[in-house]
């Protein structure tokens, strides 16, 4: 593409109809800038309208689309092409900082981001000046600049804070210090200096306090892997300003908004933040400064009120508490029962309250309210910061803590026994009290693993909670409802299953509550109940114990969907396939209905698809329905290939990217269920699956390798004689996939396939061509993950045609070139190979290799006899070699590559472990045995001496084991 105005005004137009509501006009608009983003000058063109355009609403989104281009395309990966052609990344590179300067704020931010992204690969080595170009710029005063340089310094360097310690990390940290560290100090103290001239002037102070909390931010990211030298000396300048910005409170910065955090409180945030990591990391050199910082944030604690913008600086400033008092050596700050008591009653107790703000959350925000409440993201609420101090505070002084708390507890329970419909909010304070105080030790996984013992936990569950869940009406209190429902999942360890099972079916009837929250807990506590393990490894709750309540609780999981506000709550669906899962066939009865209603909301969410993990348990929920009852009635599967179909079809031909993969995993499934034929609509299908262009999209390589795994298990003969024309296009995909180190495993499945299920006559004539692509990849590119698969193969094709099969051929690409492959390859390697079937499959195939290749026995190939029979011990016998050369550990495997399809994304669309030689050998040692016997048959004495002469004393003995075991002797 040119850097044409008719291009510019081109892109203008689709731009603008990609910000279209209606589908039909943005749709087309998204897939031609998609077509055209792998033209040379594509992102020069958007970065051109983003500085010359005069649309504002065309600049931002030239911008956003800029960014998300980059983001795809930029990363270069490798056997890929390179998406972005080098004049472009030097013409983008060198234009791309001065731009981010000179624009708005909002198309700053953008650039910014597409800066850092770029950084994160090309820097340093690839962009060695970044950096001066950047601390130039603090030199021009003009704080517009200066802050886009520290918004990108700061989306650049904050990747410290998570990376893993190396020595490329460590190189890259000291560069940036070297040349960051002082500029920035004295960028600071500049700034600082600043906010005291420009001290009543509003709109001043506004843009220096935004400079401040990027640097305030930059300090955390820089010092998080280790404190460096230049900061430890610099301590005093940085460590008094921030203690002076803490006790700062300027009129002109405080706002009159209640929800939104204004600057002065998302700086002295992030001092708190940065004072902790200090306290945690760095107590030696921080001890001289820790006091001071100690009272002044415990005044800020006792001084800040109950609005929410101040919720982020109270919750940064108790967890600096926090941090604080799990340090032995800071233990005797808070040894006085009197400064225990006034915490617990001043910081902890009215944060743990909930507030009309957090109401008016479970109300009308119920996701945001879940998502914090329930997932942990509520890292930054009060209520999750005063629970972390309250383990903190427990380490130490769990007794006086536990104490000051029983109190708390019982008053607040008799404040709402008083009056429960005006004083409920104290009940909710005691219930979260008691979960926080007794959860010691969480998991996602098992809930609560240790408590504390501040109350009897089954008695006040009896007592305090269940009267709650009994009540007549499901929609009385519903904030107390989902402490209880909450209370169950947490403490579902410590109460008795008796109580467990008579919550069941009060926790399927808060499946009807209107509010979002409540019938959201109850499908979430029920999943959580069934996932629960007992005895022998089994479901706690059993199938049996849930007869019941099987249909009252299918009915009300899927009333629950049409309840408004969660037509695609996530957790429902998962309570779904969960209790799919558990019931197994108690649910065969309802599936006609299930079925029918798990298509619809299929089709419905197809048209735009926006929850990943509801969509996911939805095709779980699809593929248990198949798999339950496709196990009891093998016929079942025509009905649900009509019910499924058509959906498949519109998703299919309307190119829904996030199902495609799934849509293939659930029709490899139905698929394997047919016993010999392959039905006509899905040899329909077939040339599509080898259409180019669904290879492009990695995600859909695995399913769709499984997919045409199940079309040769199942209908081999029938692609052979009714679709032969397509064959050469099944080994293109493998010859694709067989060029990429990401996906080459990916590439011998199907090969594997190709090799046990079609005729041999139907790909006589591509044999030859096939190793040939093999061996030239193995020269290009040898990795151990290549030639594990690469063994696994020459030894299926070997069980499938014979030892003297594959000697032949090899030997015709070049001459003693199956000497080379055993000698070089086979007998060095073997050992490599992993998994129960691939080691058969190997062991099958060398059996085969020594006793059934006349020329082992009579050509130069003899001397490579014993080693490839002590090789084949060895796989027997000795530890599998799980070594990877230090350079190939950045390859990414997605599982073990070996005979089967390992990728499966849905867990119950998962493939059986199908062994290609199990009618053939059960027992690969006798087989061994077996075979060396019918061989000294044929030639005595032969065998006898070479074992005598040349085999090492273990492996005869491991051998000698071998021929006991299957009752033969050699001759």
């Amino acid at each position: 593409m040119e850097l044409s105005d008719a291009n510019l005004q081109t892109l203008t137009e689709y731009l603008k109809k990609t910000l279209d509501p209606d589908p039909a006009i943005r749709r087309p608009a998204e897939k031609f800038l998609e077509s055209v983003e792998g033209s040379q000058n594509y992102p020069l063109l958007l970065l051109t309208l983003l500085e010359k355009s005069q649309e504002n609403v065309i600049k931002v989104c030239a911008s956003v689309t800029f960014k998300n281009y980059i983001k795809r395309n930029w990363r270069i990966v490798e056997d890929e092409p390179n998406k972005i052609c080098e004049s472009d990344r030097i013409a983008i590179k060198a234009n791309i900082v001065p731009l981010m300067l000179s624009s708005p704020e909002q198309i700053q931010k953008q650039l910014s981001d597409a800066i850092s992204i770029i950084g994160r690969e090309d820097f340093p080595q690839k962009w060695p000046d970044l950096l001066t170009e950047m601390v130039n710029r603090f030199q021009s005063g003009d704080f517009h600049v200066i802050n886009g340089v520290l918004r990108t310094a700061h989306s650049l360097f904050k990747r410290y804070r998570h990376e893993f310690k190396s020595n490329e990390l460590w190189t890259e940290i000291k560069l940036v210090l070297d040349a960051f560290a002082l500029p920035l100090t004295n960028l600071f103290k500049a700034t600082i200096e600043l906010c005291s001239t420009h001290a009543n002037d509003a709109s001043a102070l506004k843009v220096l306090f935004s400079s401040l909390i990027l640097i305030a931010k930059l300090f955390y990211s820089l010092n998080f892997q280790d404190l460096p030298e230049f900061f430890e000396d610099n301590m005093e300048t940085w460590m008094t300003n921030f203690h002076s910005l803490l006790t700062l409170d300027n009129k002109l910065l405080q706002t009159d908004d209640e929800e939104e955090a204004g600057l002065l409180e998302l700086l002295k945030s992030q001092i708190c933040d940065n004072a902790a990591l200090y306290a945690q990391k760095y107590d030696e050199e921080f001890q001289p400064y820790l006091p001071r910082f100690v009272t002044a944030i415990w005044n800020l604690l006792v001084t800040t009120g109950q609005e929410v913008k101040y919720d982020l600086l109270v919750s940064n400033a108790i967890q600096f508490l926090a941090s604080v008092c799990e340090r032995p050596h800071y233990k005797h700050l808070f040894e006085d029962q009197n400064t225990l008591t006034s915490i617990c009653e001043k910081v902890i107790v009215p944060n743990m309250e909930f507030r009309a703000a957090d109401e008016e959350a479970f109300e009308d925000n119920s996701e945001e309210y879940i998502r914090r409440d329930l997932e942990g993201s509520d890292i930054d609420t009060r209520r999750r910061a005063a629970c972390d101090l309250v383990r903190g505070l427990c380490k130490f002084f769990e007794g006086p803590v536990t104490g000051i708390f029983s109190g708390y507890v019982n008053s607040m329970l008799q404040e709402y026994a008083k009056n429960p419909s005006v004083n409920w909010k104290h009940k909710d304070a005691a219930i979260y009290l008691v979960t926080s105080l007794a959860s010691k030790a969480q998991t996602q996984k098992h809930g609560i693993t240790q408590a504390n013992e501040l109350v009897n936990l089954t008695e006040f569950f009896v007592n305090h909670i269940q009267p709650d869940l009994k009540s007549a009406t499901v929609n009385e209190f519903p904030v107390l409802k989902a402490d209880g429902i909450k209370y169950i999942m947490i403490f579902r360890n410590q109460v008795p299953k008796e109580q467990l099972l008579l919550s069941i079916p009060l926790l399927i009837n808060h499946l009807q509550a209107e509010s979002i929250v409540v019938h959201t807990y109850a499908a979430h506590a029920l999943e959580r109940l069934f996932t629960m393990r007992g005895t022998n490894n089994a479901t706690l709750i059993t199938a049996a114990e849930m007869a019941p309540f099987v249909e009252v609780l299918l009915t009300n999981l899927f009333k629950a969907l049409t309840l408004p506000g969660s037509s695609e709550n996530e957790y429902i669906m998962k309570a779904i396939m969960r209790s799919f899962s558990l019931l197994q066939e108690s649910i065969i009865p309802y599936i006609p209905s299930v079925i029918t209603q798990l298509t619809q909301k299929l089709l419905a969410v197809s048209k735009n698809p926006s929850k990943p993990h509801f969509n996911h348990y939805m095709f779980e929920s699809i593929c248990l329905s198949v798999r339950i009852t496709c196990k009891a009635n093998p016929e079942a599967v025509g009905s649900f290939e009509e019910a499924l179909f058509l959906v498949f079809t519109e998703i299919l031909q309307n190119d829904v990217q996030e199902f495609i993969p799934y849509v293939f995993q659930v029709m490899s499934l139905l698929l394997e269920m047919h016993k010999n034929e392959i039905p006509s609509s899905y040899m329909a299908l077939f040339p599509h699956l080898l259409q180019p262009v669904l290879w492009e999209r990695t995600g859909n390589i695995p399913p769709l390798v499984r997919l045409l795994q199940a079309y040769l298990e199942r209908g081999a003969s029938t692609i052979a004689s009714a679709a032969a024309d397509k064959i050469p296009g099944l080994l293109g995909v493998f010859q694709k996939l067989i060029a990429s180190k990401a996906n080459d495993h990916q590439g011998f499945y199907l090969l594997n396939s190709i090799i046990e299920h079609m005729p041999p006559e139907s790909v006589d004539q591509y044999r030859k061509q096939i190793f040939i692509l093999l061996f030239q990849r193995l020269q290009n590119s040898k990795t151990t993950k290549f030639i594990k698969s690469f063994l696994v193969f020459i030894n299926l094709y070997c069980v499938r045609y014979g030892a003297l099969a594959l000697q032949e051929i090899f030997d015709s690409i070049q001459p003693k070139m199956f000497g080379m492959v055993l000698e070089k390859i086979i007998i060095p390697e073997i050992q490599k190979v992993s998994g129960q079937v691939e080691k058969k499959i190997c062991a099958v195939g060398i059996t085969k290799i020594l006793t059934e290749c006349p020329p082992m026995m009579d050509t130069e190939y003899t001397k490579l006899w014993i080693p490839l029979l002590q090789a084949l011990i060895g796989l027997f016998e000795l530890p599998e070699d799980d070594t990877i050369p230090d350079e190939e550990h950045f390859i990414d495997i997605e599982d073990t590559p070996g005979y089967q399809t390992a990728f499966s994304q849905l867990a119950f669309a998962g493939k059986k472990e199908h062994d290609p030689v199990g009618q053939m050998v059960n027992n690969p040692r006798i087989h061994l045995a077996q075979s060396l016997h019918k061989l000294s048959t044929a030639c005595p004495g032969r065998v006898l001496s070479m074992l005598s002469t040349s085999l090492n004393a273990e492996a005869l003995q491991y051998l000698q084991g071998y021929l006991q075991a299957a009752s033969v002797s050699l001759l």
